[in-house]
């Protein structure tokens, strides 16, 4: 972080010294909830619910997030390295199946470092790094060993829409080489007991007009990732935030737009969560 070159924007500013580049985050992350999460995918929610760790910041700037009030915003609180892995194990004493980090991207040190303390500790749940896909292979390569579940999305196959709608132009090449890394070190998903406990899930949320560019997303993990990656095709996108301004995403998918693209996940053979 001291210049900070954790995610493909290359800030270089010194995080270490209260400077903040994209994310809007210092050298100390801010935690806006910790707690059990019943609404992810099934294969991680089990009985016990996804132990989910809430980060504010984003190196992204979607203009329709649903969470603008943690990502763009940025409320929540401050903690240490010892409170965040504190945490951990106060999820694992509740009962959860995962310690699940969303939106980890621009605090992979802290969270490297937690998890290493939490172990010692006693953790041994599984980790999900929950993140919008927007990483560099150089800090995940740093996460290997640490992470059991990758979680990302799959936002974008344009660079035009991935500039429009999250100012990230590079969106696509860099995200696809991030896919990469994860399936190299995780590889497919694997469940014991209906609950993942290592692997790749991918997250795609369909956006109205094929604006995501679902159809090339499914051939490119198809192709080049592995038949039987494990896909969450989403319908849950609705305009929030700015996206009432843009006239191409200020309304949902239309039943016929969600259906035509889990279909084809499911014509390629994806292993598509339903």
């Amino acid at each position: 972080m001291n210049p900070c070159t954790l995610c493909p924007r290359q800030c270089k500013v010194d995080r270490t010294k209260g400077k903040t580049g994209f994310c809007g985050i210092a050298d100390i992350p801010v935690v806006s909830s910790v707690g059990p999460h019943f609404g992810e995918e099934s294969v991680l929610v089990g009985r016990g619910g996804s132990g989910t760790i809430f980060f504010a910041g984003c190196n992204l700037g979607c203009i329709f997030c649903q969470n603008f009030d943690i990502s763009h915003q940025r409320h929540g609180t401050k903690v240490t390295i010892e409170e965040l892995a504190e945490a951990m194990l106060g999820l694992q004493k509740y009962g959860c199946c995962n310690i699940n980090f969303v939106t980890p991207t621009h605090v992979v040190p802290a969270i490297a470092a937690a998890i290493e303390l939490a172990r010692k500790k006693g953790l041994t749940l599984p980790t999900v790094y929950n993140t919008g896909g927007y990483d560099s292979v150089e800090t995940l390569k740093l996460l290997d060993g640490l992470i059991d579940i990758y979680m990302p999305d799959m936002k974008y196959s344009d660079s035009d829409v991935a500039e429009e709608l999250s100012n990230a132009p590079d969106y696509p090449q860099v995200n696809r080489q991030a896919v990469k890394e994860m399936h190299r070190q995780v590889g497919d998903l694997q469940l014991k007991d209906g609950v993942a406990i290592r692997g790749l899930l991918i997250r795609h949320l369909v956006l109205p007009e094929n604006l995501a560019g679902t159809f090339d997303i499914i051939d490119f993990l198809t192709e080049r990732i592995s038949p039987k990656t494990t896909i969450n095709v989403m319908d849950q996108y609705r305009p929030c935030y700015r996206a009432f301004e843009h006239t191409r995403i200020n309304r949902r998918p239309t039943r016929e737009e969600f259906q035509s693209a889990q279909q084809y996940a499911l014509q390629k053979g994806l292993n598509v969560l339903l």
